[in-house]
């Protein structure tokens, strides 16, 4: 997957702070959050299992030229994690708590991809994001952030051959940004910066199983003219650095109707640098995160597909949960025969 940099999506892990600096830093779960979030162009399980279903009809390709697919899709992820709520004083641990929360994420997207040409295809994915954080108890409901794609096959499907696609998208920084809120009373819905992906995603059809891989990087651009108070200081610029990403996975095709899917993801973010207006800087440390997804294909009818998935975490850096589908939406009149 592209930088899936998916999409998606509290971990499992405690955390011992006994100064109040740990407010500076981008927690553990937003930087897995960035990481495993599905990035428009990436090669998943659902797109892999259409291919299973119409590589026995056609050669599998881009859309064609001229034609319009549009496309829902509704993924939930929940994050859980464990704080220690300390109080020193005169280095002496007066109170110790263990806080229990959990983060509640339910993503809404709606997906057009147009057929530039008949190896070329644009995209966007335009979501809607709702949260609802169990500690501090608050909830949002707001635009995600909408990507743009691009991707191109270099060469035409031919039977027994690997089929490869080269993606690229830009992620835009139209959700809340989560360095442009109170941290105590609000959630965000986007990352809060512009990113740069770029990928390369490989299949093979076995009949009847479907083989494929993908990997890509991103970078993520600086966030500057920033007025956000973290830790007791103002916090003025951000730098996400570059993230990378690779999975893999098969569909097999249980008969004309039916198919299921296997893939693991796998996410690296780099190191975060926040830079505060007295000149001091704070760094995330980097995160290494993976998610294993189990997904099913069923035919509704000769040209509707649905998919539904259910993942879980490898990592303790990985979302507990994840569960989803899509389906394609069908107009008439929409595409072009």
């Amino acid at each position: 997957m592209n930088r899936w940099v998916v999409p998606c999506i509290v971990f499992c892990s405690s955390t011992l702070v006994f100064t109040p600096t740990w407010a500076e830093e981008p927690t553990s779960v937003d930087k897995a959050r960035e990481a495993l979030t599905k990035q428009e162009g990436d090669t998943d399980s659902a797109q892999q299992l259409e291919e299973v279903f119409q590589a026995a009809e056609k050669n599998y390709s881009l859309i064609k030229k001229g034609n319009i697919s549009l496309s829902f899709s509704s993924d939930y992820s929940y994050f859980g994690d464990q704080r220690l709520d300390i109080q020193i004083v005169n280095s002496s641990v007066r109170n110790l708590n263990i806080v229990p929360s959990a983060t509640h994420t339910f993503t809404n997207s709606f997906s057009v991809d147009y057929g530039l040409l008949s190896n070329v295809t644009v995209g966007a994915r335009i979501p809607l994001v709702v949260k609802y954080d169990t500690q501090k108890e608050v909830d949002t409901m707001n635009m995600g952030d909408v990507s743009l794609s691009l991707k191109w096959q270099p060469l035409e499907y031919t039977p027994g051959k690997i089929s490869s696609t080269v993606f690229t998208s830009l992620g835009t920084k139209t959700g809340v940004s989560p360095y442009e809120i109170d941290t105590n009373n609000d959630l965000s819905t986007g990352s809060g910066n512009y990113s740069l992906s770029t990928g390369l995603s490989l299949s093979k059809v076995l009949d009847p199983v479907v083989v494929y891989g993908s990997s890509s990087v991103s970078y993520g651009m600086p966030i500057t003219g920033l007025n956000q108070v973290r830790g007791g200081r103002l916090l003025t610029k951000v730098s996400p650095g570059f993230s990378a990403s690779f999975s893999g996975g098969f569909s097999y095709s249980l008969s004309y109707d039916i198919s299921l899917s296997a893939s693991i993801q796998m996410s690296y973010s780099d190191e975060t640098t926040l830079t505060f207006s007295d000149g001091t800087q704070a760094v995330s440390q980097d995160q290494i995160s993976s998610v294993m997804n189990f997904s099913l294909g069923t035919r509704v009818s000769e040209k509707t597909i649905v998919n539904t998935n259910v993942g879980f975490g490898l990592t303790e850096d990985s979302p507990d949960v994840i569960l989803g589908f899509s389906l394609p939406i069908n107009i008439a009149g929409l595409k072009e025969q």
